[in-house]
């Protein structure tokens, strides 16, 4: 069993979405540093641009970011969603102010 969560980013190749992927991993893997196992770019197609958490090795990994239901999103938004999995009582600092 791994001891770390892992966070995917599925990204069409086809509409030059690398840079993107690449610029959320990166912001993933300096806010989350040691708490995340791996941040892994998956090239697709067929305009998909998803982000799934995989808690443990034996668990699904779970969808949650889908640029088709809603749109992309700012850092923050991403940063939140994978910490309300990772660890719930993290504080994200000025991203979680208004």
């Amino acid at each position: 069993m791994d001891k770390y969560p892992k966070v995917r980013i599925d990204f069409c190749t086809k509409c030059k979405w690398n840079l993107r992927a690449a610029w959320y991993a990166q912001e993933l893997l300096q806010t989350f540093d040691s708490q995340l196992g791996e941040v892994a770019m998956s090239p697709a197609d067929g305009g998909v641009f998803q982000v799934y958490v995989q808690l443990q090795s034996d668990l699904e990994p779970q969808l949650v970011w889908d640029r088709k239901e809603k749109g992309f999103p700012e850092s923050k938004e991403l940063k939140q969603v994978v910490r309300d999995l990772v660890d719930p009582a993290r504080n994200l600092g000025h991203c979680e102010k208004k």
